[in-house]
Formats: structure tokens, C-alpha cells, sequence
């Protein structure tokens, strides 16, 4: 019996015996145990430090470690294995081949990994913008678009196909692709470029191209806002990356210019009175800061005045009220003062023909 067991060890395939074969299974065996053990107790020990931490390396660490797929864990084991045993040419170079495009495809997971973990920090971080989770994820499939078209053409090349003509196949075909959905794509990374330098956030008023409303919805393709007078209006998002846009929603104060007309048989007096006049009643109302009022010229029916101020709020109610109540107190001390407000007059001189 222990003849017939030894005569079985010393059994010969692909020029190594059973033996041989026993030693480099049993290594493989330990070395994925230790490499999944590994595995497993970085990313239990990383995670609970992660948690705990403001930096985002140990966050992106810990992707990669989940993104480690057990495929590849098994495949570098018994790779490991293998190269313990004397193996002919014609066998080593599939091995070989097959192990580095699996360690294409691993490193593809690991940087989709990374990736998802940074856009995930980037949303996080602006938790405030609605329109983050968007453009998270248009990052997203434009990444794994990139990653994954790569690793394909790697994969390619290591098994031998020759990929410079498909390169070239696929350079025309997306030249002739892009100009059909230039729009499109221009749209798209528009998003981007509005997710990046963040001109506006969901629920900013804004002002653009003689249109204005508040923001609704910003998607990967056009930007939703709704009109004062309640329609929706339909933005492509290459439209607002390339047009000025006014927005309300981040203005700190408000400068307000306004003119007085009074007539013309004003009296000189009342006329110098009535910049400190004007001053007074700014002053007197609550939220505004006073800058000028001037005797700015002589209209063709009155004596116009200029007068700038600030509103020291960006909400459109809460200015027009100053507004309002500025004009009030200005009525009632001019009715106090019998100054009259100017209105658009015409005098005509008509003179009789002399009688010859």
C-alpha cells in the first residue's frame, strides 16, 4: 500500500510529479487564506478608523479594500502556486496571460472604487446642493465610460489583438458619433462645468438671457426653472456655461436708485431742504444704509431729484416695502411742506395775429 502511494507521488504531469503538485496546491491554499484573512481584518480595522477621521485617503483605502473581489484573491494564489512548479513554455504563457487580465480588471474595480468613494465625499461636502446627487452620478458613468474602455483595450492587447486599427475604427466612428450629439455632449459636460463652479444652486432666483425664476431642477442635459407667472422654463445647460446669470439668491444687499420730480415754482428753500429731507426719512426706516441724494438736474416739467440707497436685505418683499415706506413718509412731508410732485406738463403761449 505505501509502495502503491509512493508509485502515485512520483507520477509525472506536465513535467512535475504529484508531489510537486500537492506542495504548490497546499501554498496556494495558504497563501488565499492569508490574503482573504488580510483582506478582511484591513477593511473591519480601516472602516471603524475611517469613521472617525475628516481625512477621505483612509475613506478611498477602504474602497479599494471592498472593491478587492475574491476572484482575483483565488486567481494570485494559485498563480503563486504555479510558480513553484517547473512548467513547459506553452503552458506558462496562458497562465501568464490569463493572471495579467485579471489584474486589468481588478485594477479597474479598484479605481471605479476610489472614484466612487471621492464623488461620494464631494456630495457629502455639499449636502446642501440638491443638484450634487446628480452630477455625482453623471461623474460616475462618465468614469466607469473611460475606466472600463481601457481595461477592454488593455485585455485586448495582452491577449495579442492587434488594437491600433480598432482605435483608428473607433476614432472615426466617434468623430462621426460626437458631431451627431454634439448638442448633447456639449449639454453634459456643461453639467459638469455647473456642478463644478456651482453659479446657482436649486431654489436660487436667477436672471439669464431676459428670463428669470427659481431654480428647480438641474439635470445632466438642460437646468428647470419656474417663471414669476408660474410656466416652466427649459434651460439647455450649454446655454447658461456660456451666458451671464444674474443671481439674486446670493446678493448680501440691495443698491436702490430713485428719482423725485417736484415743480418747477418749488421754493429755493425747499429745494435745499430737501436732500436732508430725503436723508432723514432713509435713515428712519429700519435695514437701509443712506449713500446720496442730489439735485441732479432740470427736467423739462420738473426739478429732478436722484437719490441712492442700500437695502441691506436680498429678499425682493422686504425691499419693496422699504420702498414703500420711504415713499410714504416722502408724500406725507410734502404734503406737510405744500411741495408739489411734478407731472408731465405742456404750456402753450397763444398770441392773437395783429390786425393789419
Amino acid at each position: 500500500m505505501v509502495k502503491d502511494f509512493k508509485d502515485l507521488l512520483k507520477q509525472t504531469y506536465f513535467g512535475n510529479d504529484v508531489e510537486r503538485w500537492a506542495v504548490a496546491l497546499g501554498l496556494a491554499l495558504l497563501v488565499w487564506a492569508g490574503l482573504y484573512i488580510a483582506k478582511r481584518l484591513l477593511e473591519s480595522r480601516l472602516s471603524r478608523i475611517a469613521a472617525h477621521t475628516k481625512s477621505h485617503v483612509d475613506d478611498v483605502v477602504v474602497a479599494i479594500l471592498k472593491a478587492t473581489q475574491g476572484f482575483f484573491l483565488l486567481a494570485a494564489a494559485l498563480y503563486v502556486g504555479l510558480r513553484t512548479l517547473e512548467l513547459p513554455k506553452d503552458f506558462t504563457k496562458p497562465i501568464n496571460i490569463l493572471m495579467l487580465s485579471l489584474f486589468f480588471v481588478q485594477g479597474g474595480l479598484w479605481i471605479q472604487g476610489a472614484i466612487r468613494s471621492s464623488t461620494l465625499y464631494w456630495q457629502i461636502r455639499r449636502v446642501e446642493s440638491p443638484g450634487s446627487r446628480t452630477m455625482a452620478g453623471a461623474i460616475n458613468f462618465l468614469a466607469q465610460l473611460v475606466i472600463w474602455s481601457l481595461v477592454f483595450m488593455m485585455v485586448l492587447s495582452n491577449f495579442g489583438v492587434e488594437i491600433g486599427a480598432i482605435i483608428t475604427g473607433l476614432g472615426i466612428g466617434g468623430i462621426a458619433a460626437a458631431l451627431a450629439v454634439q448638442n448633447v455632449l456639449g449639454d453634459l459636460f456643461a453639467s459638469l462645468a455647473l456642478y463644478f463652479d456651482t453659479p446657482f444652486d436649486i431654489g436660487d432666483f436667477i436672471v439669464t438671457k431676459g428670463q428669470k425664476g427659481t431654480v428647480e431642477k438641474i439635470g445632466l442635459r438642460s437646468t428647470r426653472v419656474r417663471a414669476l407667472s408660474g410656466e416652466q422654463l427649459i434651460f439647455p445647460n450649454a446655454d447658461l456655461a456660456n451666458n451671464i446669470i444674474q443671481n439674486f439668491k446670493r446678493m448680501d444687499e440691495r443698491r436702490v436708485v430713485f428719482e423725485v420730480g417736484v415743480t418747477y415754482d418749488t421754493p429755493y428753500e425747499a429745494l435745499e431742504r430737501m436732500p436732508r429731507t430725503i436723508r432723514e426719512i432713509i435713515e428712519g426706516v429700519p435695514a437701509t444704509r443712506f449713500d446720496r441724494s442730489h439735485f441732479r438736474e432740470f427736467g423739462d416739467s420738473a426739478l429732478i431729484f436722484e437719490t441712492v440707497y442700500f437695502c441691506l436685505t436680498s429678499d425682493f418683499n422686504k425691499y419693496m416695502d422699504t420702498q414703500q415706506a420711504i415713499n410714504l413718509d416722502l408724500y406725507q412731508r410734502f404734503s406737510e411742506e405744500h411741495i408739489d410732485f411734478a407731472f408731465p406738463t405742456r404750456t402753450l403761449h397763444i398770441e392773437s395775429a395783429p390786425k393789419d
